[in-house]
């Protein structure tokens, strides 16, 4: 109950700054259906109980051994032959079905809830594109301007020619088209301007392309995937559509995109354990003597709690441009966690 009490309250003190406030104003202003509001409102929490659900657990763990410490029912159990580890089996329990629930929430609940809300489906963003040959010199720039989960519109497609200057590629061509259509080989334009360019850089000619094709067999799918997945956040994808991702970007060689999603594909699987080791720095930080003060534990629980959210940005960067290796800026806060539950065994002297 104490988990339950902690989760829901850590729940409405995030939401209510920003979205409940933000939909009431919709409400008044926009004239938004209550039920909408509603909706909008059951959508959101999703994204917030993947953060609560840890949180949850280390406070209210926290919480109930405090009690039992101050009514010294630790004591009594302790003397009646109990080791500390066996008294904390049923939070450790707790723990571990919360963090298969904490792994199903950003797995399922966040991805539908987000599809459903429309997060993600149209960005009014450029996308570039640069398409190389085997030697890994560019054949072809792609810069699309607008696109949606569905369509693909506003391409500048610029073909490189051979000719160099110093270290400057030249053009061979650029073709200006509205849209794009995706087929199973390639992507078919079936109508674009195209401007021939010489050797010089001068433009020779102008004239209208029909049926014009490019990308073909599967990199025509998984330049489309990039396109649709680039600007959405990780937590909006399911586990399945994340390690694919993190497939399509290692192979196109995006190197600094692909450590930043592989790090968010190993946090997918770690961040659920934070549930485990939470319960028992939980119960380590709550057990005390009858007399000592309370204000302790939580202080440093809410040190933990703070460090970990606030630090998660920087290991992700850590893990882009190749500092540290994806699985080790995934891992970091979990060794951590592991050490400090060691350090506070010791100081608790258990």
């Amino acid at each position: 109950m104490a988990t339950v009490v902690c989760l829901l309250l850590f729940i409405i003190v995030w939401i209510a700054p920003e979205t409940l406030v933000r939909i009431i104003k919709k409400i008044f202003t926009q004239n938004m259906p209550i039920l909408t509001a509603a909706k909008i409102l059951v959508y959101e929490m999703p994204e917030v109980l993947a953060k609560a659900i840890p949180v949850g657990i280390l406070l209210g763990s926290i919480f109930t051994f405090d009690k039992l410490s101050k009514d010294s029912e630790l004591s009594i159990l302790r003397g009646i032959g109990l080791s500390f580890t066996r008294i904390m089996v049923p939070v450790l329990t707790l723990g571990l079905a919360l963090s298969f629930l904490c792994f199903y929430v950003s797995d399922k609940m966040i991805p539908y809830a987000s599809k459903a809300m429309g997060k993600g489906s149209h960005f009014d963003k450029h996308f570039v594109y640069l398409q190389k040959n085997e030697k890994q010199i560019p054949t072809r720039g792609i810069i699309i301007s607008n696109f949606t989960d569905k369509a693909i519109k506003n391409l500048i497609i610029i073909n490189f020619s051979n000719e160099k200057y110093d270290d400057a590629m030249t053009f061979k061509s650029i073709l200006f088209a509205p849209y794009a259509l995706l087929k199973d080989d390639c992507w078919l334009i079936p109508e674009a301007k195209q401007y021939s360019i010489n050797k010089n850089g001068i433009y020779t000619d102008i004239g209208n392309v029909k049926d014009y094709k490019i990308l073909n067999g599967k990199l025509s799918q998984d330049v489309y995937k990039m396109i649709v997945n680039s600007t959405k956040k990780e937590r909006f994808f399911t586990t399945k559509d994340l390690k694919e991702y993190k497939e399509i970007l290692k192979e196109q060689d995006f190197t600094d995109e692909y450590n930043y999603i592989l790090a968010k594909y190993y946090q997918r699987f770690l961040h659920p354990l934070t549930c485990i080791l939470f319960a028992v720095i939980g119960c380590l930080l709550g057990f005390s003597p009858p007399r000592s003060q309370r204000l302790v534990g939580f202080t440093v629980a809410v040190g933990m709690i703070f460090l970990y959210y606030i630090t998660l940005p920087f290991f992700d960067l850590m893990a882009q441009k190749g500092v540290m290796p994806p699985f080790l800026a995934a891992a970091f806060p979990i060794i951590a966690f592991i050490i400090s539950i060691f350090v506070i065994k010791k100081v608790k002297d258990l």
